[in-house]
C-alpha cells in the first residue's frame, strides 16, 4: 500500500482557502477512495473498510450530482482533472 499517493491538482493556496468548497470535498473523497481501494487489494476480507468505501463513494456521488446541477462547467472540469467517470444517467 502506498501511503503518500495523493494527487495534487488544486494549488496550495486554494486548498487552504476553500476547504468547504465542493471541489475540495470531492478531491479529498477521491484521495480517500484511492487509498482505500489500494488497501482492499491487499486485504480482501476487510469488510468494514469496504463499507466505509461504499459510504464515501455515495457522498462523492451526491456532491458530484449537486455540482452538475449547479454549474456544469465546473463539474466537467473537475471530472477531467480527477480522471473519474461520469455516473450513468437513468
Amino acid at each position: 500500500m502506498v501511503k503518500n499517493s495523493f494527487i495534487s491538482i488544486l494549488p496550495q493556496e486554494e486548498k487552504e482557502e476553500n476547504k468547504g468548497s465542493v471541489e475540495f470535498q470531492v478531491f479529498s473523497f477521491t484521495n480517500k477512495i484511492r487509498r482505500l481501494t489500494s488497501h482492499l487489494e491487499l486485504h480482501k476480507k476487510d469488510f468494514l473498510s469496504q463499507r466505509g468505501l461504499r459510504k464515501i463513494l455515495g457522498k462523492r456521488q451526491r456532491l458530484l450530482a449537486y455540482l452538475s446541477r449547479k454549474n456544469r462547467v465546473r463539474y466537467k472540469k473537475l471530472i477531467g482533472q480527477l480522471n473519474i467517470r461520469e455516473p450513468k444517467t437513468r
